[in-house]
């Protein structure tokens, strides 16, 4: 299946985690990714729309807590280098591919992704589809959030593939 993105898929060497107290640093949206219905195949996009308090247009996740699932390409990247295997990130079935946004353990902050804002809520827990795509994938996502996050859409617009990521500043 064909992903919407530009440029390289590589993680950049400008991909950290942040120390204790230090803000993470600003990132990129790499692709978009639609699932019209559940378990069904993903649609890559170069744009979408989010709805605050829904989540993505023809999405089949809407309202709730689970509005929008988001993979960090470097995590990905750890992961399938750590299971010697070079699945693609799409076999995650998240929505949203960022890079240079470290996304372990940020609960509840506020990641402003072009003009819209998300809340993360907590770590996306990984399905029995990542297991049929290889054995023991579920398993290795667990450590350190490499399996993504989700959250709600707390301010909605357009995004599209390239749009800048980065953390809101903590009141």
């Amino acid at each position: 299946m064909p992903m919407a993105h530009r440029g390289s898929m590589t993680p950049s060497d400008q991909h950290t985690v942040p120390e204790p107290g230090e803000e993470p640093a600003a990132g990129r949206l790499l692709a978009i990714w639609v699932k019209p219905a559940r378990g069904a195949p993903l649609e890559a996009r170069e744009e979408a729309e989010l709805v605050a308090g829904r989540g993505m247009v023809g999405n089949a996740h809407q309202g709730g807590k689970r509005q929008v699932s988001i993979l960090d390409i470097g995590a990905w990247a750890a992961l399938t280098q750590e299971l010697g295997d070079d699945l693609p990130p799409e076999t995650r079935r998240a929505n949203l591919l960022l890079e240079g946004v470290q996304l372990a353990g940020i609960r509840g902050r506020v990641l402003r992704i072009g003009e819209c804002r998300l809340r993360i809520l907590g770590q996306t827990t990984p399905c029995r589809q990542m297991d049929a795509a290889r054995a023991g994938l579920a398993r290795a996502m667990l450590t350190n959030w490499r399996g993504g996050s989700y959250g709600t859409v707390i301010a909605g617009g357009r995004i599209q593939v390239g749009d800048p990521v980065a953390w809101e500043e903590s009141a």
